[in-house]
This record gives C-alpha cells, structure tokens and sequence, in this order.
C-alpha cells in the first residue's frame, strides 16, 4: 500500500498594520490657534502654530496660544513644522513656543517673509532656521514625506499638504477656496488633490469654516470690482481703508485703484508697514515709483490726493484706526472729508469693537463703508458647493473636519455623508484626543494635554482660570476692601476695621451700609479679642463671609470682599 506523501503548507506572515495618529492642539471647536501634530512609528511633525484673541470673557487677555505641553514632551522626536500660511491664526503663535524648543520651519516665500517679521518683533530672527518650500516638493520627516499642495485662500502663496505614510496617504487643506479667477497665480490645484484621490487617500481634513455658507465663495476679484465706484464716491474726500495686513491680494487691489485715480498711498500701523515692505521687495506687491509717501507726509497733500492704508479692522483697542476714532491718534485727525472703508468681516466676537469704531468715525463727521453695507470683503474659505467638490475629488476613505466651531464641523460633516462617506468614518475629534487611523480603522481611544493659554502682557500662562474668574467678578460687582491694623506681638487691633469700595458703591453716598458692613467686622474682631493664639485666616474668613452676608442682603450684589491684615 502507498503511503501518502505529507503536505507542507508556508507559514503566513501576519500582516503589519501600520497607523498614522493626529493629535490637534487647535483649531477645533474654535476659530483660530489652529496646530495638528502628526505621528508615525516614532516620527512626528506639527502643522501650523497660530493665536487667537480673546473674546469678551477674557478680561484683560492680550492673545490665545495653544497648550504646547505634548510639544515640549516630544520635542527630541519632532523633525519640524511646516506651514500653510501667514495668517495670524497659523503663525502667531509660532514666537512662544520657539522660546521654549527649537525646531526648523518650512514655509512658502511670503509665509517665511511674514514669519520673519513676527520672530523679529521677539528678537528671535537669528535663533530660527526657515527653510523655503514650494508647491510639489517633497519633505521628509522621518517614516513620513510631506508634499505641499497649491491652494487659493485671502493671501498669495498658501498651501495644503498630502502626508504620505506606511499607513496610507493623509490630505489637510489648510484654509481654502476655489477661486477660478484669483488676483494672482493660479487656481487651486484640483488637479493634484484628484490624482490623490485616485491612488486612495486614507484620510482627509478640510477647513469647514464656511461650512454653514451655501454656493461658493466669491471671487477675491469682486471686491475691485466694488472698490472702484466708492474710489469714484470719494472723489474729493481723503480715503482711509482698513484691512488685514495680511491680505496681499486686497493691498494689491487698493494700490491698482490708488494709481488709476492718481492718489499717493501712504501707510499706517507697524504690522502694515512692515508687510508691505516685505510683500514689495518679494515682489508679491507691485505699484509704480513715487505713489508711497511716508505717513507725516499725508497732511501735505489735499484729500482728494490720498489713500490712507490702516490696521484696525477689527475695532483692535491700540490699532491705529481705533486710535483715529477716539481722536487719540498722533498724525491723523478724522473729520467730514474723510471716506473711510473696512474692508474686513468681524472676526466672531469682535462685532462690538467694530461698532464702536464705527460709531467714533462717524461722530466724527467721517462717512464709513462697511462689509454689511457692500461687498468691501469676500471670504477666503471654501462654501458648501466647494466643500463637496472636494470630497468627490479626494474620495477619503476617512473624514476629520478642522478649523471651525463645533457647529461648523458638524455641518460639515453632514456635507461629507451627502457625498458618499458614510458616517461611522467621520470622525469629529475634541482638542488634544489622539486620532488613530489605519486601512481598518479610525478611532479617538486617548488623549493629551491641549487647551489654551492666555498671553496677558509679558506674562505667558501666568493668568489662568482662576485669574479670569477673579476678573468677572470684579468686572460685575466690584471690590471692597476690609483693612485692620494689629499688634504683632500682642495680636491687639490697634485701627480699623476700614472699608475701601472699588466699584461697588460711592462710599460717600453709602455711609449707612458701609458702617453696618464696619460693624460686622468690628464684631468678629470682638469675638476673637480673647483668644490667645488668633489664626488670622480664620478670622478673615469670618470677616469675608459677614461682610459679604450684609453687602447683599443689602443691594442684592456680591462684590469680592477682601480682608486685610496690617502687623505692626
């Protein structure tokens, strides 16, 4: 009988599935601090590394800078960052965390110009290297290579990038729009974005700040277009245009119109200046010889010969239009032959200081145009209509919507579902929750530390949750201060209790609250008296608590109360 022959089969290899994780440090769930951190195998990189300002509850806060606490855990793996753009909300921050570690940059050649006048205002030009990419170029950083991608946004030489990794290709946007007429270069690169697309893309992130907007964005060219007849409006008035000093494409469109209706231009405002210096000599600004004048030559010239260029857009308390609405400002003096144009839309929160400006200017007899009122501004954001031209070009297999609102990044997510990607892989992530994506899978199972910082003054981080609760506080019902002297030694109340109002009430006109308030804290000191050891933050609680019981059974008011001991 023959024996059967055994069969050997080969042992299989067990498939290696690699992931690429994200960590975003911000610009979720709010507009502006936008940095997305990117790790592979132990390889990582940071995209972006903007501010944000303070809204209304941010008492006496200056900027908003992200948590850089991962970063500066990482710092020995992180191989560099790289940049999108020159958009305060994608480089302002950049100043901070160069304080604290030392990473190369890559930026296009205006992102670096406009990066080199931000590290330069915190001498740190000569401490940074920053190395100049372009579209097509391929950046490696370690297991990862990253290609820049043309984008058309509100400002010349803006990128998105494709990630490619041992886990699949990631694709980011940056902030976009498909502008099929811009100002200058070219359209975005759909080309590119869809050959991607083709050869499958793991996962795509996409600016959604426009997400609730339907259509498409307009043109940048619309805003020439509405530009020149209030240029024809204005003819024998002075005109003062505040703008981003960022926005090369609207500084280009003013200094066209100014040459048209032979105007000098002079500048106001140190980030506009130094920007349009910088944008003239990368020539990415272009205006005939003898057209700049320096701004104490303005008053030199009748109205009708000039175009004012300002800061100030936003309503920004110490910009230089701000300062001409209060009639603070040093060389310029509003009045009625004055045309003024902004021609910027309110960033989120900052509607109030734009009326306020607003309101300045045209007590002062000055006539104001405004974004509500004509088309003076277009968005540099995608709409709905290019948002889903996107995601039909990119085909992700996953979705993550960035830079915007919570609101902003659930609308767009129910853009991606209506094209096809179904939900259980769109993923919207909070600040500092790791994304773990892979060909199987795409999951938020950890998390790092993220959240915002206050930049108040010089001090970085120094105002917290605490300080700002304190400030409310304040802000809302004032300060009274309790002040004793005791002896040190005997623990004898030598004087007082005094009461201080800051705030609260006018003590002069408050004579009989203020002396039961007196009273009340005259008795805890009675009650004390005897007491051979005195434990004085005992006593100041007791103080603070009978006060503040009387103060507001009183008015209905809660001031911060604060007890104060002098030793003598």
């Amino acid at each position: 009988m023959q024996k059967k022959k055994a069969k050997y089969y080969k042992k299989r290899t067990p498939e290696v599935i690699e992931d690429i994780r994200i960590v975003p440090l911000g610009g979720l769930g709010e507009i502006g601090k936008n940095m997305t951190l990117f790790e592979c195998r132990e390889d990582k990189f940071i995209i972006d590394c903007g501010l944000s300002f303070p809204d209304s509850e941010m008492f006496g806060v200056d900027l908003v800078i992200p948590d850089f606490s991962y970063v500066v855990e990482n710092k020995d793996s992180i191989r560099g960052i790289v940049i999108t753009h020159g958009h305060e909300d994608h480089i302002g921050s950049l100043p901070y965390l160069l304080r604290e570690v030392n990473f190369p940059i890559y930026a296009t050649p205006l992102t670096k110009g406009l990066i080199e006048n931000k590290l330069s205002e915190h001498s740190l030009e000569n401490s940074v290297t920053i190395n100049i990419i372009n579209p097509g170029d391929r950046l490696q950083f370690g297991c990862m290579t990253v290609v820049p991608i043309h984008v058309n946004h509100s400002i010349p030489d803006a990128v998105g990038f494709a990630i490619e990794s041992p886990a699949g290709t990631v694709i980011t946007t940056g902030d976009f729009k498909i502008d099929y007429t811009p100002p200058q270069g070219e359209t975005t690169d759909l080309a590119t974005f869809a050959e991607y697309g083709k050869k499958g893309v793991l996962a795509f992130m996409a600016d959604s700040t426009n997400a609730e907007r339907r259509g498409f964005s307009a043109s940048e060219r619309t805003v020439a277009n509405s530009l020149q007849p209030l240029f024809e409006r204005a003819s024998s008035k002075r005109i003062v245009i505040a703008t981003f000093a960022s926005n090369i494409y609207r500084l280009q469109t003013i200094l066209d119109l100014a040459v048209h209706y032979k105007r000098k231009v002079a500048v106001s405002g140190r980030s506009m200046v130094k920007n349009i210096q910088m944008a003239l000599e990368l020539g990415y600004l272009k205006v005939p010889e003898g057209v700049m004048i320096e701004a104490d030559m303005v008053n030199k010239y009748q109205p009708e010969q000039v175009v004012l260029i300002t800061t100030g857009s936003q309503g920004e308390p110490l910009s230089a239009l701000a300062r001409m609405a209060g009639g603070t400002h040093r060389q310029f003096a509003i009045g009625s032959g004055d045309f003024i144009i902004i021609s910027a839309t309110p960033i989120p929160g900052n509607e109030k200081m734009v009326t306020k400006v607003v309101n300045g200017l045209m007590k002062l007899g000055a006539e104001v145009i405004y974004e509500s009122m004509y088309e003076v501004h277009v968005s540099g954001h995608a709409a709905q209509e290019e948002l889903k031209l996107m995601l039909n070009l990119v085909k992700p297999k996953y979705f993550i919507p960035i830079h915007g609102e919570y609101k902003h990044l659930k609308k767009h997510a129910m853009l991606a579902q209506a094209a096809g990607i179904d939900e259980k892989n769109i993923v919207i992530a909070d600040l500092g929750g790791v994304i773990t994506v892979n060909k199987n899978e795409i999951k938020v199972d950890q998390s790092v530390q993220a959240g915002q910082i206050f930049v108040d003054g010089l001090g970085v981080g120094d105002v917290g949750s605490v300080v700002l609760r304190d400030r409310r506080h304040l802000s809302q019902d004032g300060l009274v201060v309790v002040v004793f002297t005791v002896d040190r030694a005997t623990g004898e109340v030598l004087s007082g209790p005094d009461i201080v109002s800051r705030g609260f009430v006018y003590v002069k006109e408050s004579e009989q609250l203020i002396g039961e308030a007196r009273q009340k804290a005259r008795s805890v000191l009675e009650k004390y008296r005897d007491y051979e050891y005195k434990d004085w933050m005992v006593i100041k609680s007791k103080i603070r608590e009978q006060v503040s019981h009387v103060l507001y059974q009183r008015t209905k008011r809660s001031p911060m109360v604060l007890p104060i001991v002098m030793e003598i």
